[in-house]
């Protein structure tokens, strides 16, 4: 029998549908208002609406768009929209910027300061401008962030502009805001030869910000310092048009295609800053400060815009060591954009890197812990080299990830982030491009749709041990620290989750457990004997099983008797409720009993990987283990019993 596909659409078709449905509603609430007309049914129509946004300088305007992306956590805490899919684990440095552009905002003298993100190769702080660049766009088609030029403009100035400084006065009285900046040479031409000075008939329209359209946004990477042209940044002199308007100071003549002209009223993004010559960067430093750039043959050119470079260490050390360089730094606010030390954020990026990768690699299985493990190896790298012992890394690491660690209270964990945390740590050691390649490097080399932690992580050794550019002695550290990774972190992992798949596989054995342990506390709490059920023999409450279950969880010998106390008012009160006090009743005895049970039946586990045939109810158990780490822990068949293996692995050599 045949399915009729239009009575039953698939997944794939309802998939389709939905997406429609979200590109139709984009595209009614980005619908572009365009608008246009004169100068003077622009003071008319749209200035009353809101003089104050229409007035914004680039960094308020900023600001407004980060405010508009953003939203408050549960803690109170500011975050950004923007930011949240693509950047983990750089909350301060994106706090950092976003102060930034606060302060500049409210005009401070931050805002007269080139903004310079500082960190390590792929650390994200391209992805941060990026981001910043499109929410600029997108914000350019609301309503609160509408934007009006002068049509032609070059650099799509303010109308704003043409209002004369005498009447600028009477202006801010009228409609409560300052205007600041000058008209272009192009429209002060313009205005006086085709409009005879009546700036009421100049024309305007409403523009859109776009890094494609070079409007509002620009972008400058450098090339050859020897063949690098200020005329890249500012324009020239157009030959083709000199003879069309007999005069080289024409600002017809000139060709607005520089950098900074784009960038008007936005951002320019300046790629390795300091890689350019340094008259490029007393230009940057002098519009960021002046708001003016000189050019020959016209006066000074008024251009608000907000400059936002970023370099990597090399060259800012590098740029360090020139004593001359003191006064550029001093005009810079430098945030450093470190690498995450949170492996859980470091495991983000990868699976982001993961699902933009090509098809054949997204459809590869990765074991539940093949991501963490590889991010704990990169903190790893990054933490700064010094005498702490492998315990102290560990405890570092997992307070980094917000882990509650024995013995390590919240005031602890803060000072270990806050205080203990070296200037260098996270501005060096392996990046997420290397760990991407050593994954993709294992996918390639591997037979398998799938992977476990293990491959990755002897793929990473490889990695390390044939890239040329890492240093013996750093080789051999990081092949340590990929040891460390599986010693004390992945087996941790891995064991927890045969640990819990198989307590369930053997649930009525726990809840037995669980019974025994209640009724030898209740004994020995009473100090009374016990009746032996197989026996019929009468003895002493059975303390050595008890301390075997609690020293599970850690309760000391001075604590037992206060634990063991409240175990029991605890089933008590179930009991007066007519409730059954079973393994979701107490949490810590439920642990106690998994890892007890765990211990007991360790043999199982044994057996099946070591006898040729095992018992039938052996093996069912363990194939149900198996399902249940497919159903519910993230593996695929092929890693669950890599899984197992290994599990077993350990416990032969425990």
């Amino acid at each position: 029998m045949t399915t009729n596909r239009d009575e039953h659409p698939t997944d794939d078709d309802e998939r389709r549908t939905q997406f429609l449905d979200r590109l139709v509603a984009f595209t009614q609430e980005h619908r572009v208002g365009h608008w246009s007309g004169s100068f003077a049914q622009f003071i008319e129509q749209v200035l009353p609406e809101a003089p104050g946004r229409l007035a914004r300088s680039s960094h308020q305007y900023i600001w407004d768009m980060i405010r508009w992306s953003g939203y408050e956590d549960q803690d109170g805490h500011f975050r950004c929209r923007l930011f949240a899919d693509e950047l983990f684990g750089v909350e301060d440095a994106i706090d950092r910027v976003a102060a930034y552009f606060k302060a500049a905002a409210a005009g401070s003298e931050v805002g007269r300061r080139l903004l310079l993100l500082l960190g390590p190769p792929s650390g994200g702080k391209s992805t941060l401008v990026i981001l910043l660049k499109r929410g600029l766009e997108e914000y350019s088609y609301t309503g609160d962030g509408a934007l009006y030029g002068i049509d032609g403009c070059p650099v799509h100035e303010s109308p704003l502009h043409l209002v004369p400084h005498t009447m600028r006065a009477g202006f801010r009285d009228t409609y409560g805001v300052d205007i600041a900046g000058e008209a272009c040479p192009h429209c002060r031409a313009r205005l006086e030869q085709q409009y005879n000075g009546d700036f009421l008939q100049m024309p305007v329209e409403r523009i859109y910000i776009s890094e494609a359209g070079r409007s509002g946004i620009g972008t400058y990477a450098p090339h050859d310092p020897t063949t690098a042209d200020l005329a890249d940044l500012v324009g020239s002199v157009d030959l083709s048009k000199v003879a069309e308007f007999g005069d080289e100071g024409d600002p017809r003549a000139w060709s607005w295609s520089g950098a900074v002209y784009a960038a008007s009223r936005g951002m320019l993004e300046m790629i390795e800053i300091l890689k350019v010559k340094r008259e490029f960067l007393y230009l940057l430093l002098t519009l960021t400060q002046e708001k003016n750039v000189k050019v020959s043959r016209f006066p000074l050119i008024f251009l608000d815009e907000t400059i936002l470079a970023h370099t990597n260490l090399a060259e800012f050390r590098k740029f360090l060591q020139e004593s001359e360089n003191e006064a550029l730094l001093d005009r810079m606010v430098i945030v450093q954009v470190p690498y995450t030390l949170n492996y859980r954020e470091e495991a983000r990026i990868y699976h982001k890197l993961i699902l933009s990768a090509a098809p054949a690699f997204r459809e590869v299985h990765l074991d539940p812990h093949v991501l963490h493990a590889a991010a704990v190896f990169a903190i790893l790298s990054r933490m700064q080299e010094g005498d702490e012992k492998d315990a102290e890394l560990v405890k570092k690491i997992r307070i980094y990830a917000n882990e509650e660690v024995d013995g390590v209270n919240q005031a602890e964990a803060r000072r270990v982030k806050d205080k203990e945390r070296t200037p260098d740590e996270g501005l060096s050691g392996v990046s997420p491009r290397f760990v991407i390649n050593a994954l993709s490097n294992a996918i390639i080399a591997s037979n398998q749709k799938s992977l476990s932690t293990m491959d990755v992580l002897l793929a990473l050794k490889d990695g390390i041990e044939n890239d040329a550019r890492i240093e013996a002695k750093k080789k051999r550290k990081w092949v340590d620290y990929l040891v460390l990774t599986r010693k004390d972190f992945y087996n941790r992992w891995v064991k927890q989750d045969v640990h819990k798949a198989l307590f369930v596989s053997f649930e009525q054995e726990a809840q037995d457990l669980l019974n025994k342990y209640l009724d030898e506390v209740e004994a020995m709490l009473d100090n009374r004997q016990i009746k032996d059920p197989i026996t019929s023999e009468e003895r002493r409450p059975d303390e050595r099983f008890l301390r075997a279950v609690e020293e599970k969880i850690h309760i000391s010998d001075s604590g037992k008797q206060s634990f063991r106390q409240e175990v029991v008012r605890k089933a008590m009160g179930a009991y007066k409720r007519g409730e059954k006090f079973g393994l979701g009743s107490h949490m810590q005895l439920n642990d106690a009993v998994q890892q007890y049970l765990f211990e007991q039946r360790r043999d199982v586990l044994r057996l099946v990987s070591s006898a040729k045939r095992p018992d039938e109810e052996v093996r069912a158990k363990v194939s149900a283990v198996e399902q249940r780490l497919v159903d519910e822990y993230g593996y695929d068949g092929h890693s669950a019993r890599e899984a197992l293996n290994y599990v077993t692995t350990l416990l032969a050599q425990e």
